[in-house]
């Protein structure tokens, strides 16, 4: 059997030579069978084990006996064990989510401050064979597609790993056996009262004894053959990410996605949620549909996503981003006034942009840049001093090329601008009139032509985040 994992770890190539691997250790035949054999094999890849046990306090004495029982296994085995105790029905009632979703968030968060605090390579996980078979049966009876087909991957993000996943849960059990290890038993797993438990308990046996008795072999096959489709089709979404979708302080998917055959769609939109949240949960063919439905809708229609996700329809793209961080550590800094006089060389900090003042005669030989965040007036028609500000409601100027004024909302809306973005934008006023909306448009009234004697050039630098 040993001989059998360390050949599907070099196939799946979940593990490498010298890595630290963090355990998740419940004290079950599954989670002690992984760790023992993982202590067997770790010389032959130089491997440093360690523990991590969560005691989610639902089950009293005997969650307090599965803790002890991990502490002494440890302690035995010679390798280190983390042990954090959570209150999960207090959390169920704060925050208003069921338990078995409280109990994982709680579990992969320990986790990963663990790797992060102690630089582990990989987490270990104890999934095998008949939970791949029971996940597989569970998602059809609930209308999964073909991703949900494919059942638990053998590794997720390169750190997740599932090294037993090619191991039936009897051999685990008289490993066990053979080995003395008496695993601690979670009874409430002997309960039909579950959805999991009744399709281990009832419908599998009932498969077993009337349909096909190698049912569990059966349906991992499936998964098996499906992943290879899946493979497939995931190269077309990895390129359809990279072709629609931005990936910032916050999600823009580009509308011209939206026109892509609904298997490429729906797929890239589920992968774009998960690669920005970094959460592999909770996201549903319902909340996918939910944002081609809002892309459809009018601009500004907004949608609320899972994991404190929101979703915004801006002008036919659609911004997914974190609701009450987006802005968040933007200033709105009122403004802020200079006199012509102090310009040259002069450089100020207005809200998230430093901006730099420079002052030349006008020689004819000027090279100007095409970058948007720099631009360039004449000096001489500034009577008295500059204002740089926010927009103003009634704000108007005289567009660049134009004869007549124009309302600053107009020309947000013409070049399409989010209206949460609009606040933020700077303006640059010279005396009474708007010169510059920055990043969009410059006025007519302060142009350079032949008879202008001093340029004055304005640049605008992003300060670093």
């Amino acid at each position: 059997m040993k001989d059998k994992i360390i050949k599907y770890i070099e196939d799946k190539e979940l593990i490498k030579s010298g890595d630290r691997i963090l355990v998740a250790l419940s004290g079950g035949p599954d989670s002690i069978f992984l760790t023992n054999i993982l202590i067997e094999i770790s010389e032959n890849y130089n491997l440093k084990i360690a523990a991590a046990h969560i005691n989610h306090m639902l089950r009293g004495k005997e969650a307090d006996e599965d803790e002890a029982y991990v502490r002494s296994f440890c302690e035995k085995a010679g390798i280190n064990c983390f042990v954090k105790r959570v209150d999960i029905n207090r959390i169920v009632k704060e925050r208003g989510i069921s338990s078995e979703m409280a109990g994982r968030e709680e579990r992969y968060k320990f986790f990963e401050e663990l790797k992060k605090e102690h630089s582990y390579d990989k987490i270990a996980l104890a999934h095998n064979l008949n939970d791949q078979a029971e996940t597989i049966l569970m998602r059809l009876m609930r209308g999964t597609g073909l991703e949900g087909l494919v059942g638990i991957k053998a590794k997720r993000d390169d750190i997740y790993i599932r090294p037993i996943l090619c191991i039936e849960r009897n051999e685990i059990e008289k490993y066990c056996l053979e080995k003395k290890l008496k695993p601690r038993i979670d009874k409430t797993n002997l309960e039909n009262i579950y959805s999991r438990n009744k399709v281990r308990l009832e419908l599998i046996p009932y498969i077993k004894e009337n349909f096909n008795s190698d049912i569990i072999n059966t349906i991992n096959r499936l998964g098996i053959l499906l992943s290879k489709d899946e493979e497939f089709i995931n190269e077309y979404v990895e390129k359809s990410l990279d072709k629609y979708c931005d990936f910032k302080d916050e999600l823009k998917i580009g509308e011209k996605l939206f026109l892509e055959k609904e298997a490429l769609l729906t797929r890239t939109l589920k992968s774009a949620l998960v690669v920005f949240s970094k959460k592999h949960f909770d996201f549903e063919m319902k909340h996918i549909y939910d944002i081609i439905t809002l892309q459809r809708n009018k601009t500004g229609t907004r949608l609320s996503l899972p994991h404190n996700l929101e979703a915004v329809n801006v002008y036919k793209n659609v911004i997914i981003r974190f609701v009450n961080t987006y802005n968040e550590g933007k200033s709105k800094k009122a403004n802020i006034l200079l006199k012509k006089e102090e310009l040259n060389n002069n450089i100020i900090s207005f809200n998230e942009y430093d901006m730099e003042f420079t002052v030349s005669s006008n020689e004819g030989n000027l090279i100007f840049s095409d970058d948007s965040l720099v631009k360039y007036f004449d000096y001489d028609k500034i009577s008295k001093n500059i204002e740089v500000r926010l927009r103003k409601d009634g704000d108007r100027m005289k567009p660049l090329g134009m004869s007549g004024r124009k309302k600053i909302k107009d020309i947000f809306i013409d070049f399409k601008i989010p209206k949460d973005n609009r606040d933020f934008i700077p303006i640059v006023c010279f005396d009474d009139e708007i010169a510059w909306v920055v990043g969009i448009k410059t006025s007519e009234e302060f142009k350079i032509n032949k008879s202008t004697k001093k340029i004055l050039k304005i640049k605008l630098i992003r300060k670093e985040q």
